[in-house]
């Protein structure tokens, strides 16, 4: 018997033009969608204050919208365009974060760790430490951003892992277990929903973010709040992967995905 496909209900980590290193517009990204019969979409454009991102605070918040709304009026009935934010280190610039949360009415906030005081998480130098080192500093200054909230969403949870694969040769998180699960606790604690983040299936990683050992822990804990994202930087990444990430959040024993309007979460249940 042939095994049916899993209905996709929607990719909420797509950036578009918005973002500076994404190469697609809000438009494009759009039509992608529609092709592939996902029925909701939801824009994360980036905005990163670290002192040392290149280019910082770069979000043109009043455009964006702009173009957000004429997409919704060109697509309307047939693709609903959620508008997004992905805030790169919150907790160290709360009142910036409070600020452009208010100024546009954003469904959902993705907080995201790019950086861990001076260090890049997406360049190898962070890495020339050895593994345990790399991780612990990583996930406990993850549990420092998920404790101090404000946002909805927790951005691909074990993000080195994009550079570990090259750098170690793997990753296991079971041996981070006893760092990752008070993650996991303060966002069951916060409300805040796990990034259910496909990017590191096109890499030479070949996982999720985070994968099925993180998921069953956060379901096991009580965890139910989670999205799932192609981390679409290009129209042809748009809905890559979901499937498997879909099927990884089944069998974790979560049930539900999370949709976000006006930041207002919704449990909807899986199909």
């Amino acid at each position: 018997m042939r095994r049916k496909k899993p209905v996709i209900p929607h990719d909420y980590h797509i950036h578009s033009t918005f973002s500076a290193d994404a190469q697609a517009p809000v438009e494009e990204m759009c039509r992608c969608a529609l092709a592939l019969g996902i029925p909701e979409i939801g824009f994360a454009e980036h905005y990163d204050l670290h002192p040392d991102e290149s280019p910082r605070d770069w979000l043109r918040v009043e455009e964006y919208f702009t173009e957000l709304e004429r997409c919704r009026a060109e697509f309307s009935g047939r693709l609903t365009i959620r508008a997004g934010i992905e805030i790169g280190e919150p907790h160290l610039f709360q009142s910036e974060t409070r600020a452009m949360l208010a100024r546009a009415p954003f469904d959902y906030a993705i907080g995201s760790l790019h950086w861990v005081g001076q260090n890049a998480l997406f360049r190898h130098d962070f890495f020339r430490q050895p593994a345990d080192a790399a991780f612990r500093t990583y996930y406990e200054e993850l549990e420092r951003m998920s404790r101090a909230g404000g946002f909805d969403v927790l951005g691909h949870l074990d993000f080195p892992v994009r550079i570990t694969f090259d750098v170690y040769g793997g990753y296991d998180p079971r041996p981070y277990e006893d760092w990752i699960r008070p993650v996991l606790r303060n966002c069951i604690d916060h409300g805040i929903a796990l990034d259910v983040n496909t990017s590191s299936l096109r890499r030479s990683a070949r996982v999720l973010m985070p994968g099925p050992d993180i998921l069953r822990w956060y379901s096991e804990m009580g965890g139910e709040r989670v999205t799932i994202g192609s981390d679409a930087h290009r129209s042809d990444q748009v809905g890559s992967h979901l499937e498997t990430a879909l099927e990884a959040i089944r069998a974790a024993g979560i049930r539900y995905i999370t949709q976000f309007e006006r930041r207002r979460p919704r449990l909807m249940p899986l199909v």
